[in-house]
């Protein structure tokens, strides 16, 4: 529960908090479904799982709305996080082991015979975010309210996801992830707070009454933003906080004159537009239509918080504003809210220039997750123009600002300013987001130590010159919670029973489990042992349900799972499934070691290369698992759908973690080190978080191959993936497996496009010069899987290192240095 209605009139009452044995779950469990729901129990698992849901939710109530009268006292800092993603996945089993009601529940529906988990699978995973950046931002919201810090989460409610994922003929198809169809149990619309986003129209400078500078943004076309609250528990320590999901409606539902007039669809069609800025997750932004409704987006996430933000605020100083509040961008996408900001404080609170600026810049802080300047948003200024011609103005004049102070520490550097201006000149002129970001807040971090340090030193290293104290490093993690607590019971389970409970919130104590790696602890590595092959037997059966291929749970499990693009190279692993099938056929099926390969992500519907990858993947599947030769030593499968529910089922199985990026490449990777608090061993390149793996558990646990980020570039100029070819006969088979259509013969030519990009020198992911580090560390991995009791030395020793990954240190940087706030005490 959030605020209430008339927040300062009225005193907010406590709450009682209710009964949590199971016997008063079951009462309430049946109450819902037969009096709210209007079910049986022995109905659909979605209506038994809404009827445990809203039983859940009731026993939030008294928690949130505690929380928030906490979070509203005065003097209280708080931190608003902005994201147009939140992966939040499943919430019922994520609550159950907050609130610490997983026994008590499970007896209650044990009690109607009724099994829990069968419920818990009916909850779709929310489609409110694409890959590392939503979960991570789910990750952090988790952290924050585990360590009782006054965060709230602004967000997007999707009407679809991304898109569901099929696999047909081996290529991938989408459908919509209407997973909004059935009720959202855990929201709580909130209409009396909605605001009004406005687009279009023009601007009217003008005078007020006292002769000031004013300016009127008129003739706009308004869209309505709702918000949904959804709670977020922390660890067992009763605090809730909030995640305020923003829905875009139409100010009239639709033209009654132009209904009665038989002009049905134009009647409707404002009402539509609106809708549209939250209908989709991410639109397909390669034509007009779609980066105007991306950049609606943005804009409407961030004005609604923004406008949020003051009503709460009311009429209190603004002197105090900046002390009482701080705002992290997650990436380049909220960063108009630098302008927004700015509108606010000058249109609607009427300051002058240099106090608005001056609590803008105090208040605002930035989190780059990107080393690809590609993916540094920029928007056409025309586009601006038409559709935010008020914060398009706030634009250039921070930016003639800006630059005058460029000039001023800089005479005569053209060519700097050039490079350093918000506005990229050219035939098309751009507005350059993340510029904008850097310059209006007092904080700018990236997400891994080498991300951080390239960032200083190349794409940003102009304005590292101008403001070095403003870049730090804030290195990602994840939550032990939900990706060990909950994903991995049983090994839970087993290492409290070895080093007691504090764990899930102090993830350090794992180095406990160090000396349980060495000789004389037979009995907990036997155990290690047998949760991973059951874990691994789970997963076999659901890549079994959903691909039909078949993997066996003793082989080496092998796992590349992540979004599909060209620079996290699943290329190059493709590339050496390719190199065991041709061993297996030179050189007999005994000297490869069974492995299974797992191949999982989406690509964007408008990479066409990414698809190919997909394509590619399955038709090498298709040959290798048909083959008699190769059956019992290497099978291959691309499961599809990939999300968080799946993930939690991947990463306790998972035996060797593929993170192969180009070096330079990757801003940091989380997947990375879900896998390895679960026991998984690492290959992978000296990129991203992987470099922080590696210094936490040490080389002999690290399967370390390829150029670094330093080689790649020395490369670049020069760079003759001939040369790898010609020098290693091993390659030059692989890629004649491909381009005699070896994986293709029914669609000859097919992989031409892929094979040309890998022989070009001007590939920039330089897939080929790391083809034979690769096939190499590969065979380490294989001698040392063949060495049982040495893996197992090496998976304990990953998860019992990884206690520098968990997101409660992240978030605790986050907070030290950056947001400093203080936790509520309930």
């Amino acid at each position: 529960m959030a605020e209430p209605s008339r927040q300062d009139a009225i005193p907010m009452p406590l709450m009682k908090r209710l009964e949590n044995d199971d016997e008063a779950i079951g009462r309430a469990y049946r109450r819902y479904l037969d009096y709210y729901l209007g079910r049986y129990p022995g109905c659909d698992a979605v209506y038994q799982y809404e009827a445990l849901a809203y039983t859940l939710r009731e026993r939030i109530m008294a928690d949130w709305r505690r929380t928030w009268i906490e979070h509203k006292k005065p003097g209280t800092r708080r931190a608003y996080y902005l994201s147009l993603e939140y992966l939040i996945g499943r919430s019922l089993g994520n609550h159950l082991l907050n609130m610490e009601l997983e026994d008590p529940v499970r007896e209650a529906m044990s009690g109607l015979a009724l099994d829990l988990e069968e419920i818990e699978s009916a909850e779709p995973d929310a489609g409110l975010g694409n890959g590392g950046l939503g979960r991570l931002a789910a990750c952090f919201l988790d952290s924050c309210a585990t360590m009782s810090l006054p965060v709230l989460g602004y967000g997007m409610r999707y009407e679809y996801g991304m898109f569901r994922q099929r696999i047909e003929s081996g290529c991938q198809v989408e459908d919509p992830d209407h997973w909004l169809l059935d009720v959202h149990p855990w929201e709580i619309e909130r209409p009396e707070y909605k605001q009004t986003i406005r687009f279009g129209g023009r601007t009217e400078p003008g005078r007020d009454r006292k002769g000031r500078f004013t300016v009127h943004w008129v003739d706009t076309e308004d869209v309505l933003a709702v918000p949904y609250d959804i709670p977020v528990t922390g660890y067992r320590n009763e605090v809730v906080n909030t995640l305020r999901l923003w829905a875009a409606s139409a100010t009239d539902a639709f033209n009654l004159k132009e209904f009665n007039a038989g002009d049905y669809a134009d009647s409707v069609a404002a009402k539509n537009q609106a809708e549209n800025i939250t209908m989709v997750l991410y639109p397909n932004d390669a034509s007009e239509n779609g980066k105007e409704l991306r950049l609606r987006q943005q804009y409407f996430l961030t004005s609604a918080s923004l406008q949020d933000v003051f009503r709460q605020w009311g009429e209190r100083s603004l002197d105090d504003f900046a002390a009482a509040n701080v705002f992290q961008l997650n990436d380049t996408h909220p960063s108009i809210a630098v302008a927004e900001l700015m509108r606010i404080l000058l249109d609607d609170k009427r300051l002058d220039w240099d106090a608005a600026w001056k609590i803008t810049t105090a208040c605002m802080a930035y989190t780059n997750h990107t080393l690809l300047p590609e993916a540094l948003e920029r928007w056409p200024v025309r586009l601006f123009e038409r559709l935010l011609p008020r914060p398009l103005e706030i634009i250039y004049e921070i930016n003639r600002r800006f630059l005058t102070e460029v000039r001023s520490r800089w005479p005569g550097d053209v060519a700097r300013v050039q490079r350093m201006s918000l506005i990229e000149e050219g035939p098309e002129p751009q507005v350059r987001m993340a510029w904008l970001a850097i310059v209006g807040s007092f904080s700018v971090n990236g997400v891994a130590a080498l991300h951080s340090r390239l960032l200083a030193e190349g794409l940003f290293r102009d304005f590292h010159d101008m403001w070095p104290s403003r870049f730090n490093n804030k290195t990602n993690g994840v939550t032990p919670r939900r990706w060990l607590a909950l994903a991995n019971p049983d090994l839970a389970r087993l290492i409290s029973e070895t080093i007691g409970d504090g764990w899930q919130r102090d993830l350090s104590r794992l180095a406990e489990l160090k000396r349980y790696s060495q000789p004389g602890h037979e009995a907990f590595k036997s155990r290690w042992r047998d949760i991973r092959l059951a874990n691994k037997t789970r997963l076999a059966e659901l890549v079994r349900e959903a691909t039909g291929v078949v993997f066996d749970p003793r082989a080496l499990l092998e796992v590349q799972v992540k979004r599909i693009h060209e620079y996290k190279r699943q290329l190059l692993n493709v590339l050496h499934v390719i190199h065991l099938y041709d061993r297996i056929h030179r050189d007999g099926p005994d000297t490869v070691a069974p492995r299974a390969v797992l191949f999982g992500g989406k690509a964007a519907p408008g990479y066409a290369r990414a698809k190919e990858i997909i394509k590619l993947i399955n038709n090498v599947a298709a040959v290798i698992n048909e083959d008699p030769l190769v059956n019992g030593r290497l099978a291959v499968a691309f499961l599809p759908d990939y999300g968080v529910s799946k993930m939690m089922r991947i990463c306790p199985a998972a035996d060797l973690s593929v993170q192969i990026s180009t070096a330079g490449k990757e801003a940091s990777g989380t997947g990375n080190m879900k896998f390895m608090i679960n026991g998984a061993i690492t290959i992978g390149t000296y990129d991203g978080a992987n470099i922080e793996i590696l210094e936490a558990v040490g080389e002999a646990h690290f399967f370390r191959f390829g150029l670094h980020a330093e080689e790649v570039e020395a490369m670049r100029s020069d760079y003759r993936p001939r040369d790898f070819i010609e020098a290693d006969a091993e390659l030059a088979r692989v890629l004649h497996l491909l381009e005699c259509d070896h994986f293709s013969a029914s669609e000859p030519g097919i992989f031409h496009g892929i094979t040309d990009s890998l022989r070009s020198a001007h590939d920039p992911w330089m897939t080929l010069a790391d083809f034979r580090a690769y096939a190499d560390a590969q065979r380490r991995v294989e001698a040392l899987w063949h060495d049982r009791d040495a893996w197992t030395r090496s998976s304990i020793l990953n998860t019992a290192c990884s206690g520098g990954f968990s997101a409660d240190r992240t978030i605790a940087e986050y907070n030290d240095e950056i947001w400093r706030l203080e936790p509520i005490e309930l």
